[in-house]
């Protein structure tokens, strides 16, 4: 049996987390359900696309992936079921699900109208039944047709060559830590050895291994585990204190005999 992740903007001091899951287990009692987290920010679907999309993965293939957001909003097309990489993901077709993958996914259906109906609580109503029966063993193309188009939102893409690579702030943590979307890969095959690292008012000319390598209140910079450079001030909010913000940019400025700086 399949695995169901839940994510959504609902909180932890409403009913609407338990009354999904109590749909998904009157179904089916024996099922495992995983929160992710239900303290996405309101309406913040590039929140919940950055959460999921650097976790899927660590969870075993066959896995559902059930994304509860803006469901009732208007530029919500019904709602879809994705296979991606072997993980299935379920949700509103309002652009959520493209945000997770760098490439096309392979499957794409639209659930057919019999399951879907008027509801101001699609997550329960319509999501939560599918869920449960394709963990317990059903194909999402039990509950609708192949979907040739989805809705999709372009996020903000990396702009790089020999002299800098200009990235943005994709997510401010609990922390206050800021994580950009610049990619060490990217980083890697670009840099000669000599490199600025430049944002805000702040310039860093190498990376740090965590944190604590710097001195409270001193800024860092490292490529944390998903590969992506991350920037801060230890035992300080950075997103305050730097007067940064989602979609802030930050710049690698690579050095070479032609533009150093005496």
């Amino acid at each position: 049996m399949a695995l169901i992740t839940f994510t959504s903007d609902f909180g932890d001091r409403d009913y609407y987390v338990p009354a999904v899951k109590a749909k998904m287990l009157s179904i089916n009692p024996q099922l495992s359900i995983i929160d992710i987290t239900h303290k996405i920010e309101n309406y913040d679907v590039a929140h919940a696309a950055f959460v999921l999309k650097s976790v899927f993965r660590e969870f075993p293939k066959g896995t559902i992936h059930l994304v509860a957001m803006n469901g009732t909003s208007n530029i919500t097309d019904g709602f879809i079921g994705v296979k991606h990489e072997e993980h299935i993901f379920l949700g509103p077709n309002n652009g959520i699900l493209s945000l997770l993958f760098e490439t096309e996914p392979g499957i794409v259906v639209q659930f057919a109208d019999i399951h879907l109906k008027e509801s101001t609580f699609p997550a329960k109503d319509i999501l939560a039944p599918i869920a449960a029966k394709v963990a317990s063993g059903a194909a999402i193309h039990d509950f609708g047709g192949p979907l040739g188009q989805f809705r999709k939102m372009v996020p903000r893409h990396v702009k790089a060559n020999k002299k800098e690579i200009t990235g943005h702030v994709i997510r401010i943590d609990n922390y206050g830590n800021l994580i950009t979307n610049i990619e060490k890969t990217v980083f890697d095959k670009l840099n000669p050895g000599k490199f600025r690292i430049k944002f805000s008012r702040e310039i860093l000319t190498h990376l740090h291994q965590t944190y604590d390598l710097v001195e409270p209140g001193d800024c860092f910079a490292f490529f944390n585990s998903l590969g992506l450079l991350e920037i801060g001030i230890n035992h300080g909010h950075g997103g305050d204190l730097l007067g940064l913000r989602y979609d802030s940019p930050v710049f690698v400025e690579f050095i070479t005999e032609t533009n150093i700086i005496e």
